[in-house]
């Protein structure tokens, strides 16, 4: 049987004066192997590589070993070397695990996220559909060709490439007006939403928050010990007359226009003007987070609302977890010129080293132009799949659930029509093995909106279709 290889060198205590050298290193090896330190199956040694590494005699360590052989800690075989024995469970040391107090945020608790997905859950894209040979190769390329200037790259904005590539790229795709300079890489939205709500705002002030709105914004805002102003979506977006009356004077606004989450509303163009308008006049920052925007499946993806701010309110973030694949911790926000200094100092103090391999692979994917041909293949995947599920829907579930026309993303939602609230239509669901989002674990206040969250974008037809039918016996009991 394979014994364990122990990464020597193994930390020893001082010591002390009063004890020999033979009982104060069979303490330390005792020890090490009591407090799981030295485990079972580990490989110690030979005496002499032992002796020359600790610089102690050979006779010493050759002493202790057999005195250890022969309190069952070692065993050891001509031509298989030494290796720590499986202790009794009496003789090893327990330490008392403490209990962890971390908790899911409250808009998921109740919920279990199985592998693999069940219908319909709303987070994930088509992850078989993604092009992980050519990534294979990329990746490959990219260690192969590793530059020493990569390997210590301590930049507190990101690969330099990758900020070049990105700023091409959402210049073309989504109508970004930026350069690379105002490109700062994260590892995701959250980490943007952190790090915006430590270094622009104190505890005490309000942000307009969505609402029903993402849960991640309102967890970051809320760490921060900043103040939240709900202000409620209608058909064209975030009302602004109904933030001007709650909150006149908030520092700050956190909006999705391309694909408001959760309802799915995008906003109308005469309301991104006035939310410009406001932030123009109480001097408020604007943080647009594009999470879906480039899955734009009826027509051309619209522009960003970075695009019409001519006063530099708007910060954008996004990420590529829903565009590529979700373990692809890599974000961005592109920051108005007046904050980059602000940001990047704040950024400096908290992680000072943000480039990584990945980000060089990611910089060659989109220059070579395969984040295009998988965009645009993706954009058609996906309006099929939602054509299946709407027109399933409304074979099934006509009168019981109705999904309003919809233009982006990766889910769709479904609003309730047979007097059942958001959550026991969840519930119900569940209980068929259908996963779904109630709405209203996505309000910050008001009244439940008696709705689910269907993705569809993970799912071929035939899941879809099995999906809804199932989903129509569970919210017709």
């Amino acid at each position: 049987m394979a014994k364990r290889t122990t990464p020597f060198e193994l930390t020893l205590g001082e010591k002390p004066l009063q004890i020999s050298l033979t009982r104060w290193l069979h303490e330390q090896l005792r020890q090490a192997m009591l407090d799981g330190r030295l485990k079972s199956g580990s490989r110690i040694p030979a005496s002499r590589d032992f002796a020359t590494l600790y610089k102690i005699s050979r006779g010493t360590v050759v002493s202790v070993f057999e005195q250890l052989r022969s309190e069952g800690f070692l065993s050891s075989k001509r031509g298989f070397g030494t290796w720590v024995n499986k202790l009794p469970a009496h003789t090893r040391r327990v330490k008392k695990v403490l209990p962890i107090a971390w908790r899911l945020p409250s808009p998921l608790t109740g919920l279990t996220f199985l592998h693999p997905a069940l219908p319909f859950r709303s987070h994930e894209p088509a992850l078989s559909e993604f092009p992980v040979a050519i990534w294979a190769r990329l990746a490959s390329r990219c260690i192969r060709r590793a530059s020493t200037s990569l390997l210590r790259q301590r930049d507190g904005r990101g690969h330099p490439a990758l900020r070049e590539a990105l700023a091409e790229y959402l210049g073309a795709s989504r109508g970004v007006n930026c350069s690379a300079d105002q490109i700062v890489i994260v590892t995701g939205v959250q980490q943007a939403l952190d790090i915006l709500a430590r270094a622009l705002l104190r505890p005490g002030d309000t942000v307009w928050m969505e609402d029903p709105g993402y849960f991640g914004a309102l967890d970051a805002f809320r760490n921060a010990g900043v103040k939240l102003a709900p202000v409620p979506i209608d058909e064209q977006g975030i009302s602004v007359d109904a933030g001007r009356q709650r909150a006149p004077r908030a520092k700050g606004i956190y909006v999705t226009p391309a694909h408001q989450f959760p309802l799915g509303v995008m906003m109308s163009p005469e309301r991104r003007l006035e939310v410009l308008s406001w932030a123009t006049e109480t001097g408020a920052f604007v943080i647009e987070d594009d999470y879906d925007g480039e899955f734009r499946l009826d027509g051309h993806p619209v522009s960003v609302l970075q695009n019409l701010d001519k006063n530099q309110s708007v910060i954008l973030i996004g990420s590529f977890n829903k565009l590529l694949f979700s373990s692809l911790r890599v974000g961005y926000m592109v920051l108005p010129k007046r904050l980059i200094d602000t940001i990047l100092a704040f950024r400096f103090g908290i992680d000072q080293n943000t480039v990584g391999l990945e980000q060089a692979i990611l910089a060659d994917f989109i220059e070579e132009g395969h984040m295009g041909r998988h965009m645009r293949r993706m954009r058609d995947l996906y309006a099929n799949r939602l054509r299946t599920l709407r027109s399933e829907s409304e074979r099934l579930l006509k009168g019981v659930l109705e999904i309003p026309n919809v233009k982006a993303g990766l889910y769709a939602v479904g609003f309730l029509r047979n007097g059942m609230s958001s959550r026991q239509a969840e519930s119900a669901a569940m209980s068929e093995g259908i996963e779904t989002m109630a709405l209203d674990r996505f309000l910050l206040s008001g009244t439940d909106p008696q709705g689910i969250v269907l993705g569809f974008a993970a799912f071929d037809d035939d899941v879809i279709k099995r999906g809804v039918a199932t989903l129509a016996v569970a919210l017709s009991k």
